[in-house]
């Protein structure tokens, strides 16, 4: 039996969160990061159904405009920040869609207003999906591919 080649993405590229109502929004890949992580503002837990849940707003910087999202709390965890300065983040799980690609992934929610996307997909969100990152390269998966020194 023939194994599949493998997907080759850049190191950053436009992706959609569906259940999240983000329709598209620029993603870095960041094999350096084990957990994903999505700029979040004015986040409140809240119960629903007997469970903990998260709404948050996520600002239109990288995105197509400004959204307010709710998810269900996974799980609340200590992340090394970019930094490498522990702090608790809420933990959600939603849908990933990368080019005809679509699965789960775990993603913290930060304050990334200093950074220039506001999406990081790490590690554990490519992990066994047969995915190697061109570092050189961007916008492989939707087909625009763009060089970048």
């Amino acid at each position: 039996m023939a194994t599949k080649p493998p997907i080759i993405i850049g190191w950053r590229e436009t992706v959609a969160l569906p259940e999240l109502g983000i329709q598209e929004a620029i993603a870095k890949i960041d094999t350096g990061a084990r957990t994903s992580a999505i700029h979040a503002t004015r986040i409140k837990v809240f119960e629903k159904d007997g469970q903990d849940w998260v709404r948050f707003h996520v600002p239109h910087a990288g995105l197509e405009s400004a959204v307010t999202c709710e998810a269900r709390l996974v799980d609340r965890r200590e992340i090394k920040n970019t930094s490498g300065i522990p702090q608790e983040r809420l933990v959600i799980e939603t849908q990933l869609v990368l080019g005809p690609h679509t699965w789960k992934v775990e993603v913290s929610l930060a304050n990334r207003a200093n950074m220039n996307l506001p999406l990081i997909l790490g590690r554990t969100a490519i992990r066994r999906r047969n995915i190697l990152v061109h570092p050189g390269r961007s916008h492989l998966a939707d087909g625009t591919r763009k060089d970048h020194k």
